[in-house]
């Protein structure tokens, strides 16, 4: 298994966790990591997911709602909704994870932990949340022609 395919499977575990028991747990997830791996490098990742996946928590979750539509996240299946929350935050805080990436390996997280459905709906929010994103970022992006800066031809 690829080192940062492990850090994902082992920041799920945590987040699950996390979920259930609160965020004080979070305390928690450098011990949990180093029980649990002996690859510092993996372990660095998952930490790194984790962190970031509480961090901005309230963002996420945001986000996940506003394309998931007639979908409450807090009646989303614990592992689907986790495995969306970590994803997400690949997408919008981590550039250099390519999106393909980020999708895929939630997809196969979601099938492997979850149920086989919960590829097809962890995969249609993700593409969603990805879509918007890439639309949100040419919005903001002046159309070069309009802001009176020369215009190239390729």
């Amino acid at each position: 298994m690829k080192k940062r395919t492990r850090a994902r499977e082992l920041a799920l575990q945590f987040l699950y966790q996390f979920d259930l028991r609160g965020p004080d747990f979070l305390d928690e997830a450098k011990s949990f990591f180093r029980d649990e791996e002996s690859d510092k490098g993996t372990r660095e990742f998952a930490l790194h997911l984790v962190r970031g996946t509480a961090k901005n928590q309230e963002e996420i979750n945001r986000v996940i709602k506003q394309v998931a539509q007639n979908w409450d996240i807090g009646r989303m299946a614990v592992i689907d909704r986790n495995v969306l929350r970590m994803a997400t935050y690949e997408l919008l805080f981590c550039p250099d994870i390519p999106p393909k990436v980020s999708i895929n390996e939630a997809i196969e997280l979601g099938k492997r932990y979850s149920t086989q459905n919960s590829g097809g709906f962890i995969n249609g929010v993700l593409d969603k949340i990805k879509d918007r994103d890439l639309e949100s970022l040419s919005e903001a992006s002046p159309d070069p022609e309009s802001a009176g800066a020369p215009v190239q031809d390729a």
